[in-house]
């Protein structure tokens, strides 16, 4: 882009006030989750009392995006209305297909691997050149079918450098970003998200936009959710409060490019990655209005709830957002946190107990450690438990839980996050052929020996004897279980 271009854009962004460069102007946003908003980038943009007038102010023309059928129940029905320089039918062109390099869609079966629990250590940002659309993304596991709108893909990315003159949206599924080193500028025909570690963004199927580095090369987690749109879960007996508030989620203000200048625009579509070239900017909305939209959420706001007496409660208390299916209460994905908490039951093993689960979980730690493993998942790892494969506390954290004096403690500077699916998730070959696989997991707990002593009471925390010498079988006869 020449300098007279950027000139351009930058005359632009002075009339519109849309997001100059980090630090130039603070970036604006609308307040809410799923609201039906309305922003105009210039002063009377937006039609009113119609959405699409014979004829739209300043030139612009009238679009509609859908983002689900038309005949969907009114809470879930979701669209917005796009005032642009250009419709999308002239940000298009003569697609080929490219190479998507690491990224991947299910259903993937080009590697199998043994079952079992499996965990990763971080892996570095690699030493290159990488984007969104060309070697960024890699795939870790995936499940369902990207063809019929069911399922997820969990990937990792690493971004080095910005994008420029390029332009991308997904035609598969949302995608929700969770930064875990840097922070990242999504620019979308919507307006401008910046999102940094702590921060997760969530961007629409559909939704175009541009992603550009803030302070230098980047590393986290994506979701690719091919299912039900992100939302916010049931409260229930928890009543009106608590959890992720309505009000701690932001959506951007109108923003807008206009520029004349060589681009390329990048669709993934039935699990493939295509390009075309423009003559300009897709990024055009002039404003806006609708309730289908980008919008970023603060972790450290997420208010949690937990046992206040006695034993441990379900991790779905600390859901987020969660991407129903067709069988209520069963998730296509949830997306869970495990953010900074008090932990005061009395007389209760604190960690997540011993577990096997019908749902498929993957686990990333953005910072901190992770109480129920304080041993080998490290800010930037992430692991796998997969559906009925057993999974649990360390024997570290085992035997620290079980004779810790029991006062209330706070978990401090700690987040971790989960991806939960009702698929089994396969996981792909760049992830199974990683030298960061941690082929020694299991062994986490090779120090949970027996601790069976066939006297009622407390168990010791001696090891069990290896000789195997003071066995014993004895039989209940029902109705004779001393209580």
């Amino acid at each position: 882009m020449s300098l007279t271009e950027r000139l351009s854009l930058v005359l632009t962004w002075m009339s519109t006030s849309a997001a100059l460069p980090k630090g130039a102007l603070v970036t604006a946003y609308q307040s809410g989750f799923g609201n039906g908003f309305e922003t105009e980038a210039l002063p009377g943009a937006l039609p009113v009392g119609r959405n699409s007038p014979q004829q739209v102010a300043y030139g612009l023309y009238a679009e509609q995006l859908s983002g689900s059928p038309f005949t969907a129940p009114r809470v879930s029905n979701e669209r917005s209305w796009l005032y642009r320089i250009r419709p999308t039918v002239r940000h298009w062109g003569r697609f080929a297909k490219v190479d998507a390099g690491r990224w991947r869609s299910a259903p993937d079966a080009d590697v199998e691997v043994p079952i079992g629990p499996m965990r990763w250590s971080p892996v570095p940002i690699p030493d290159e050149a990488l984007t969104l659309v060309d070697g960024g993304v890699r795939t870790v596991t995936s499940a369902g079918d990207v063809l019929t709108h069911a399922g997820m893909a969990n990937h990792l990315y690493f971004f080095t450098r910005s994008m420029r003159d390029e332009y991308f949206y997904n035609g598969d599924g949302e995608m929700l970003f969770v930064p875990q080193q840097g922070e990242l500028r999504l620019w979308t025909e919507f307006g401008i998200i910046d999102v940094a570690p702590g921060e997760i963004s969530v961007i629409p199927r559909g939704v175009k936009f541009r992603l550009e580095l803030l302070d230098g090369p980047a590393r986290g987690y994506l979701c690719e959710n091919y299912g039900g749109t992100f939302t916010l879960p049931e409260r229930g007996p928890i009543g009106a409060n608590c959890l992720a508030n309505p009000r701690d989620f932001l959506t951007p203000v109108a923003a807008y490019e206009q520029v004349d200048a060589p681009s390329s625009m990048y669709v993934k579509w039935g699990g493939s990655l295509w390009r075309t070239e423009l003559a300009h900017s897709p990024l055009d909305v002039v404003a806006w209005h609708g309730n289908y939209a980008p919008y970023k959420y603060d972790l450290r706001r997420f208010s949690p709830v937990g046992p206040l007496l006695f034993d441990h409660a379900d991790p779905s208390i600390f859901t987020v957002l969660t991407g129903p299916s067709e069988t209520p209460g069963t998730a296509n994905v949830d997306f869970v946190v495990f953010p900074d908490r008090w932990m005061v039951a009395e007389n209760t093993f604190r960690p997540p107990w011993y577990h096997m689960n019908v749902m498929s979980e993957f686990m990333g730690l953005i910072y901190g450690v992770y109480h129920a493993k304080p041993q080998g998942f490290v800010a930037g790892g992430f692991s796998l438990h997969n559906c009925m494969l057993p999974h649990g506390p360390d024997a570290e954290a085992f035997h620290h839980a079980s004779t810790v004096d029991l006062v209330p403690t706070k978990l401090q500077a700690t987040m971790a996050f989960m991806f939960e699916t009702r698929y089994p998730q396969r996981v792909s070959r760049y992830a199974a052929e990683l030298v960061e696989l941690q082929d020694d997991y299991a062994d986490c707990w090779l120090g949970l020996e027996s601790r069976f002593t066939g006297v009622r009471g407390p168990a010791s925390h001696q090891p069990a004897d290896p000789s195997g010498a003071g066995r014993s079988l004895s039989a209940v006869v029902p109705g004779q279980l001393e209580r």
